[in-house]
């Protein structure tokens, strides 16, 4: 699904990337630009992956953090800096705030994955973990502001944040001159914001395009309206760009600069982390997989060379294992079957081996006995097979039959 931005002034300029590029020489890595054979092939243009999530701290974040923190006074960075943040964000913080010696405390929702919290802790924050969604959490962090004088450091809505995020824009344009289209993925906007002023001040031919998960999707209503509207409930696996609410200054740099914004489903987006792990051979998290999944779900609709930006790679292994299950099943790799056998020695074997003989992987199977469906010397089977992808379930499912099983569901 496309929407379009309308026109309103930006709120920064180039200098200020440029400004924000030398705060970060040393500090933040000049991430890889790797070819993508499987994604140039569908997209029929050479296709380009931004490889944030080797980042350290796994996720662009460092850069705008830093940047914010960089420019506080003195007396600022006394009282030192406080955040809000289910990961990618808190983790960019801790270490921002350890290099450059202020104290940093970083709240996080109570059920945010223990390996973040942990990588935080170790990255020099003190760690609190304050409500179940991120919005408390952020509110717990702004009172904490207010009542010790710490300095609240925004994910997103500041001109620093963005204007550090945007030095990935200028690694683009110097890695990958000849870019017609840059594919980003758009939580509250300071990653997309910052690369459209650095990229649209330089070559302001080059396409940008914003990308949201579906459920989560805020700008899309905010640019109809004209200013940033409020979700009631987003809800993605994304966690990285599922925002209610686009910030104020992103906002008004996207509705002036980026050129479109597309929504992709959660199939999409996991059938894009698969992609990525298996052809690209990266781990990425849901949202820094979304700009591929965008090139998934509408292929010819992007003019080539196209840079992809791999936001970050910090999943919890956990939801990495439910995601990629979720995406083998989207992908056609599972396949689930229902059988009626006659209940007798060797029956199960004898189905086994038929299975092998197709190369389908058993996950998992159930016997089901006692059904009164069933004749007095039947048995239904219930099968989770591993296959080759949507053809070989055809495959299997017609090697069977041939082999005269009953195939009920």
């Amino acid at each position: 699904m496309m929407f379009r931005a309308t026109a309103r002034h930006p709120a920064l300029i180039l200098d200020d990337v440029r400004g924000a590029r030398k705060m970060l020489s040393g500090v933040a890595r000049v991430t890889a630009l790797e070819g993508s054979r499987h994604l140039s092939e569908l997209v029929g243009a050479p296709v380009h992956l931004k490889c944030e999530n080797l980042q350290r701290t796994g996720s662009f974040k460092l850069r705008g953090a830093y940047v914010r923190i960089s420019g506080l006074s003195p007396v600022e960075r006394a009282a030192g800096v406080v955040a809000a943040s289910a990961g990618n964000h808190a983790q960019g913080v801790a270490l921002a705030s350890s290099l450059l010696g202020v104290r940093s405390t970083v709240f996080m929702p109570v059920g945010a994955p223990l390996p973040k919290v942990a990588a935080t802790q170790e990255y020099g924050a003190e760690v609190r973990l304050h409500g179940q969604v991120v919005d408390e959490t952020l509110a717990a962090a702004q009172e904490y502001a207010e009542r010790t004088g710490a300095v609240f450091i925004h994910p997103f809505d500041h001109p620093d944040i963005i204007a550090g995020q945007g030095t990935v824009g200028l690694e683009i344009l110097e890695q990958c001159p000849e870019v017609r289209t840059i594919v980003v993925g758009l939580g509250g906007g300071g990653l997309a914001a910052g690369i459209a002023v650095a990229v649209k001040a330089l070559r302001p031919d080059i396409r940008i395009v914003g990308v949201q998960a579906e459920g989560a999707a805020a700008y899309p209503p905010s640019l109809a309206a004209g200013h940033p509207v409020s979700l009631d409930n987003p809800v993605t696996m994304a966690d990285g760009i599922k925002v209610g609410r686009p910030g104020d200054v992103p906002f008004a740099v996207i509705e002036e600069l980026v050129d479109e914004v597309r929504t992709v489903t959660e199939n999409e987006l996991s059938s894009a982390l698969l992609l990525c792990l298996e052809r690209a051979k990266l781990v990425v998290e849901p949202a820094g997989a979304s700009p591929v999944a965008a090139l998934l779900s509408d292929p010819e609709a992007f003019r080539g060379p196209v840079v992809a930006v791999l936001s970050g790679g910090n999943v919890d292994p956990l939801l990495m294992q439910r995601v990629l299950r979720h995406g083998m099943s989207a992908a056609g790799r599972y396949l689930s079957l229902r059988l009626r056998l006659t209940d007798r020695p060797g029956a199960l074997a004898t189905l086994l081996a038929a299975l092998t003989v197709a190369d389908a992987n058993v996950l998992d199977i159930g016997h089901v006995r006692t059904d009164p469906r069933l004749g007095l010397t039947e048995v239904e089977v219930d099968l989770h097979l591993e296959t080759k992808g949507p053809r070989h379930c055809e495959e299997v499912e017609a090697a069977l039959r041939a082999e005269g099983y009953r195939v009920i569901g």
